[in-house]
This record gives C-alpha cells, structure tokens and sequence, in this order.
C-alpha cells in the first residue's frame, strides 16, 4: 500500500516502486545502529570527551558519519510514511524508535551545545535534521507523533544556532560539498514553511536572495569538482526558484545560466563518470548526478509553463536520473551508507512535494 501523495507522483516515476524502496529502505536499516567504521568530527575539550560514537551521539552515530545517520532516519521515516503497509515499515519504525528515544535526543542536544561546536555539522547536517522533524510531523502515526516530540528539543537547539550564524554569514559558501550554503538552505526553507516557522523562513530566504539575486554567467564549465556531490550553480538556482515568483525567476535565470538550451537537448549537461565507486571521495560523484537530477527537476517546477527551457532542464535531468539511480546498488559501503537517501529524496520529489510559498 502507498498514500495518495506516493501513488500519484509514481505515474511520473517509474523507477519509484515498492522494490525499489525496499532496497532503499535495506540501505538504512544495514547502518543506522552500525558503528563503526566511524568518521567523527568532534572537538576534545578534555579527557572526559574520550569516548566512542554511540557514547558521544546515541541517536545518531551509525551510517559512518553524523549527517549521513541523520539523512539515513529521515529516509527511513519518508519510505515507512510513503509505504504504511510495506514489509519494510515495521523495521524501520522499531529501528527509529531505537535511535530516537527522549534520552539519547537529551544527550544530542547537549551534545550539539557543548563547548567548541558551534559550526558542528552547519550547514548540511543541521538542515538535514530540521527535515527529519519535518517529515515525522507529516507522518500521521502515533510512533511519529512521539519521535517527533523527543526530536524537538534539538530541532530547537539546531535552529537556534542556525538562527546566529546566518546573519553573520557574510559571503555563502559555494563549495560542492557539505559546507555548501545554496543546498542547505533549501532545505531550511522547506522545512520552516511547512512547520510554519515564518520567521526562520523568512531568514532562510532574506539570505538567499541577499547572496545570489545579483549573480550572473555562472560558470558551468567549471564543474564537477573531482569530489562534488552538489553542484554549487545548479543548487544556487534551486533554492533561488523557491524565492522568487516563476516570471522574476525565469528572468533571473537567464541571466545567471544564460546558456541553457531551448531545443530540449540533454548535452549541455553530461552526468559525472565515478572511476572508484569504493573510494569515498570520489563516489561524491554518484550523488551529484542524483542531487542534480533532483534540482533540475526543481529548477523546471519554478519556471512559468511555457518557458523554452523546460524541455532542456527535463532531458538533463532525466539523464542523471538514470546515472544517479544505477549508482545505489550498496556494494561499497563508501557509497551505501549515504547514497540511498539521495536517491529517496529524488524518486519521492521530496523537494518539490513541500510547501513552497514565495
């Protein structure tokens, strides 16, 4: 069984079945509790910090890496909302339940507000989180509603330190990575219109118009990076279509990516080639074909319907759909412990199914 919601974006998403979730959701579930191998960023401030990943964050120290754990649980709550009756929803409700109790929440919170971590997981893992909560609140199941009410204290404790950073923020961060600022605040955005928080959405795109409403000609020819799993133009314009009206976007459009086609071609655009799918850097890769698939998906949605350009942002998006999409298999955990939520954000067009008032 899916929701409405699911079986209606499905018409348009064949790649999106109960299959393909189970797989996905097998992805999650393989390393949300596994610890190790572990790559921690974390600040010593005494021996007493001495202590291993399930000690330091309970709720979120599986899936290598803090930010991958918490996108790993919000995949887990998007397929089990999308599929209620699916073999897979029990097991990743009990495996949500286990991770997100009142007291390992408790320590995450204070945890995250200890000395030396203020620019801990910002921006990419804070707006992952705020999405977590976001999707728990949109579940309509007593397991949710709990969840949602233990997340909360550190939903607030990571929109508080969103709340300082951004307006001294004085330059966004245009890396491919996850100290990108285009991508993390689309999130932001997302989540904070749906909970009705207007006034750190109000922030989110204040910001987002104050660093790239004057920009122009960027340089495509210049990405990917060899280690991108974001693209800093195409995500610059994904977050710009949800602050702009569709007539000023499409104006705005053309002056910073000026030389997208209007015959409907695909090449303007290539999807990226991993030679290593087992070396972690480099498997980068495969989510920048998903998360641009994702986005210009975005980008298409934000565009009046007649718009010349549509059918080129379809057919790139498209192919790195299908690149993106034939990377998750989960033979390399350097891939599989992240990939899976990308691919659940793209096939459930998470970024296109939130609120999205202007």
């Amino acid at each position: 069984m899916v929701t409405a919601s699911a079986a209606a974006q499905q018409k348009t998403m064949p790649d999106f079945s109960l299959a393909t979730a189970t797989r996905f959701a097998n992805l999650a579930l393989a390393c949300v509790h596994k610890e190790y191998p572990n790559k921690i960023a974390h600040v010593l401030n005494s021996d007493a910090d001495v202590a291993p990943p399930r000690k330091l964050t309970p709720a979120f120290y599986g899936c290598f890496d803090w930010h991958s754990s918490v996108h790993g649980h919000w995949l887990l709550a998007r397929l089990a909302l999308t599929f209620p009756g699916a073999p897979f929803t029990p097991k990743a409700i009990d495996a949500l339940k286990q991770s997100l109790t009142r007291a390992n929440l408790e320590q995450e919170a204070r945890y995250l507000n200890g000395e030396g971590r203020a620019s801990f997981e910002r921006p990419y893992g804070l707006a992952w989180l705020l999405q977590l909560g976001q999707e728990l609140r949109q579940w309509d199941h007593p397991a949710a509603r709990e969840l949602a009410a233990n997340l909360r204290p550190l939903e607030e404790a990571a929109t508080a330190r969103l709340n300082i950073w951004l307006p001294k923020l004085s330059h966004p961060v245009r890396s491919g990575e996850h100290s990108q600022t285009a991508f993390a605040l689309g999130l932001m955005l997302d989540a904070a219109r749906a909970s009705g928080n207007r006034e750190f959405a109000a922030l989110a795109a204040e910001r987002a118009r104050a660093f790239y409403f004057d920009d122009k000609n960027c340089p495509m020819t210049y990405e990917p990076s060899g280690e991108d799993f974001l693209s800093p133009c195409i995500a610059e314009a994904d977050v710009m279509r949800r602050v702009l009206p569709p007539t000023d976007f499409a104006r705005w459009l053309r002056t910073f990516l000026p030389d997208i086609p209007r015959n409907g071609s695909a090449d303007w655009l290539k999807p990226a080639v991993v030679t290593d799918p087992s070396d972690p850097k480099l498997a980068h890769l495969d989510g920048l074909n998903l998360s641009r698939a994702w986005m210009l998906e975005g980008i298409a949605s934000g565009l009046p319907p007649n718009d010349r350009r549509l059918g080129s942002l379809r057919a790139a998006a498209a192919a790195h759909r299908v690149a993106g999409l034939a990377s998750v298999t989960g033979e390399h955990y350097e891939g599989g412990h992240w990939l899976g939520s990308f691919a659940v954000y793209l096939v459930t067009a998470r970024g296109l199914s939130n609120y999205s008032t202007k």
